[in-house]
């Protein structure tokens, strides 16, 4: 019988105050010693789960597509304000004469306020003009109507100036005109410029320029009231109406607080009314052309506004604003035509209708606008005076463009040429003017951190001694 094999010895222990020599060798942790040195985290064994991927994937496509949009609007605005700085630089004829002023006709959207068509101006056209160095005044309206009625009423003050200075009531332009020919101010007499943003406005510019040339120069007398229709209380309110108390002489008291709401009443201002229209677009071709009648009107330059509303066309509208870097290029060549002044007729103007590029000209905003401004307007019986007098107002949003040919012939439109715009392409805009506010903190602190500062030099005022 074969011995067994003896058990196998032991190691020997270790002592507490003896150190293994492989021990420095081997690490406690896991991970790369490097990034643990730096205070570094250890980088994942592996990558995170689906989920995490496709968030930050969508979120990180998301940021880069705004960033890059916000980058390249900045460069396209910097480009074309940069391609008619030199028009600031220019000296002026005469120190007493006026610089080159531009009108600019804004106004609200159709369903929204008028503080969208202002930020508008000041995103995309401000910029441009401001670097123009040209002046410019507004012509706003809130409500449909109130461009056509500014238009035609200054067409209709310049045709007699002199029923206007009779009226007494006399405009701030007027007197600021009147204090400037005291002075011996000259006037600028060069083309000018209109700037309208919008489809909206466009039809009321052209409207109110129909009826200020076109139309009579006094407004017409209104229509008579509707006969055999009279009003009379109902019987209901007036047996609900309670009696007033009567006091202790026997005269009616009346309680102080229902004084109040009338005393704000009367001294809270009202906005004064539009006026109505001095002729419709029946009356173009019975109308007579005023003696005074310029071969040319001011050019305009039309500027698209696209505006849509609604939870339903939110794709669009997320469309739109990841691609503002187009618009902002749009909208600058067309404010830059109007500041170079480069001025042309409109095509087929002889064609009268929808065939024209007057009543093209911005079309394909009108398929943005809410349906509710295309219903007509129904009248109830418990409107008031002011609801009635909306709901007759002339429409002209949803009416169609009518032009008169002694209007149309006479309209110019801006237009760059091309050799002004292969200029301003050849422009390069420096990273400086187009960077965020994390990368241009950055580049500052840099710059403070690392370029030199100039060391104070005394002046060289000479040697003392030779006094």
């Amino acid at each position: 019988m074969a011995d067994a094999k003896p058990p196998p010895e032991a190691p020997p222990a270790v002592t507490a105050g003896a150190a293994d020599p492989t021990a420095s060798y081997k690490s406690s942790k896991g991970g790369n010693r490097a990034l643990r040195m730096m205070g570094l985290p250890n980088l994942p064994k592996k990558l995170p789960s689906r989920n995490w991927l496709i968030f930050w994937t969508l979120a990180g496509s998301l940021s880069a597509a705004i960033i890059y949009d916000k980058r390249e609007k900045k460069r396209a605005t910097a480009r074309w304000a940069r391609a008619v700085s030199h028009l600031a630089k220019e000296p002026i004829a005469s120190s007493t004469a006026m610089p080159r002023k531009l009108t600019i006709f804004l106004e609200s959207p159709p369903t929204d306020g008028l503080r969208v068509a202002q930020d508008h101006f000041t995103e995309y056209i401000k910029p441009i003009i401001a670097a123009s160095g040209l002046d410019w005044e507004f012509v706003q309206g809130r409500k449909e109507g109130d461009v056509r009625a500014a238009v035609a009423e200054r067409i209709r003050r310049a045709r007699d100036p002199a029923a206007a200075a009779a009226s007494g009531a006399h405009t701030i332009d007027e007197a600021i005109a009147e204090v400037r020919r005291r002075n011996g101010t000259v006037e600028y007499n060069d083309i000018r410029g209109d700037i309208v943003i919008g489809r909206h406005t466009w039809k009321e510019y052209i409207r109110g320029l129909h009826e200020g040339w076109l139309g009579p120069l006094t407004a017409p007398p209104p229509p008579p009231p509707t006969a055999g229709i009279i009003q009379e209380p109902s019987t209901e309110s007036t047996s609900t109406e309670e009696t007033p108390k009567e006091g202790v002489d026997g005269e009616a008291s009346e309680k102080p607080e229902d004084t109040k709401p009338k005393e704000e009443e009367k001294t809270k201002p009202s906005r004064p009314p539009q006026p109505p229209p001095y002729n419709t677009t029946a009356d173009y071709p019975t109308a007579t052309t005023p003696a005074i009648i310029p071969t040319e009107f001011s050019p305009s330059g039309p500027i698209e506004f696209p505006h849509i509303l609604g939870f339903r066309y939110t794709f669009i509208r997320l469309g739109r604003f990841l691609t503002r870097r187009h618009l902002a290029d749009d909208i600058g060549r067309e404010v830059a035509a109007v500041c170079f002044a480069a001025a042309r007729d409109f095509r087929n103007s002889e064609a009268i209708g929808d065939g024209s590029e007057l009543a093209q000209t911005l079309d394909w905003e009108e398929g943005n606008w809410p349906k509710s401004v295309w219903k007509p307007e129904v009248q109830n019986d418990d409107d008031d005076e002011e609801e009635k007098a909306r709901k007759n107002a002339e429409k002209i949003w949803t009416s169609p463009v009518v032009l008169d040919e002694r209007i149309a012939s006479r309209m110019r439109r801006f237009e760059i040429t091309p050799d002004d715009e292969a200029r301003a392409r050849a422009i390069v805009v420096p990273e400086v003017e187009v960077e965020g506010f994390l990368k241009g903190s950055l580049r500052s602190l840099w710059r403070w951190a690392f370029t030199p500062t100039p060391r104070f030099q005394t002046p060289d005022v000479g040697d003392y001694d030779d006094e």
